[in-house]
């Protein structure tokens, strides 16, 4: 029997956090996040977000496999706002450095 060659992956996946106009937190993931921010400020894509533009992103962090991406997106969405905003002050500051 034959092994196969791993197949490398080339695709990513992103969990993000925007802070919507109204303060307010959304948690998603996508393929494309540049593309999916634009979306959601054009009033495209999650019903949520429509009357509360505009949004900007505070937190993304990329996954190699997307049932990784879709897990922590369920296990931020369960979050407090106040872990939220830890986990976004976290972020802030290691980008910073």
């Amino acid at each position: 029997m034959r092994l196969r060659k791993p197949v490398p992956r080339k695709a990513k996946y992103f969990v993000y956090i925007l802070r919507c106009g109204d303060g307010s937190y959304y948690t998603g993931y996508t393929n494309d996040l540049e593309k999916r921010i634009v979306l959601h400020n054009k009033g495209n894509g999650a019903k949520y977000l429509r009357g509360k533009r505009p949004v900007e992103l505070v937190y993304a962090k990329e996954y190699k496999y997307y049932k990784n991406a879709l897990n922590e997106e369920k296990r931020i969405k369960k979050m407090r706002k106040e872990q939220k905003q830890e986990l976004i002050d976290n972020y802030e500051k290691n980008n910073r450095e």
